[in-house]
């Protein structure tokens, strides 16, 4: 069934399509609440009370944006109140960024280091910066995409988006010396 489907049937009351969507959506809704929080057990905290959120508020969806960046805002607000609860620095160490891997194990050791480099300097952006980089290069969001999530002006999204790659070259270039680690 189609997710357009799915949803209608769903905001007219018929619990197995929403359970469906719910199920289709759920592997989408944890990968971003990892990214954000940047831990296991936050993220299936966050995911679950995200899906509950879901679960409850279908009925509110209205098809001006897209269901994703729907969803995804409640994810983000969600992993938003946790970070702010928190109160301190969250970090993607234990999450491998996929990365494409020649057969030359030289090669493969220089891209797990990149790969490792790459998550703790998306670990050490600000919070802002963090989120912005993780819908638009991890979860694959338009500028307008992250605009409406987010529910900033499309400007300082683009904003948001230049000085995060300007922190993350710097931090990069940083590790390549051996200057953090």
């Amino acid at each position: 069934m189609r997710e357009a489907e799915l949803i209608r049937k769903a905001q007219a009351g018929d619990h197995d399509a929403l359970v469906e969507l719910l199920r289709s959506i759920e592997n989408a809704v944890y990968r971003s609440a990892f990214y954000i929080l940047g831990n296991e057990q936050d993220a299936l905290d966050a995911s679950q009370e995200a899906l509950i959120r879901i679960y409850r508020k279908i009925d509110t969806y209205q098809e001006k944006a897209k269901f994703s960046t729907w969803v995804q805002r409640i994810v983000s607000n969600i992993c938003m109140d946790k970070f702010r609860a928190k109160k301190e620095t969250v970090s993607i160490d234990e999450h491998e960024l996929i990365i494409p891997v020649r057969n030359n194990v030289e090669d493969e050791v220089l891209l797990s280091s990149l790969s490792c480099d790459i998550e703790k300097a998306i670990g050490q952006l600000p919070h802002q910066y963090r989120m912005v980089v993780i819908l638009r290069y991890l979860e694959d969001f338009s500028y307008q995409e992250i605009a409406d999530t987010l529910e900033l002006p499309l400007n300082t999204v683009k904003s948001y988006l230049f000085r995060a790659r300007q922190q993350l070259q710097e931090l990069l270039h940083d590790y390549q010396k051996g200057g953090i680690g």
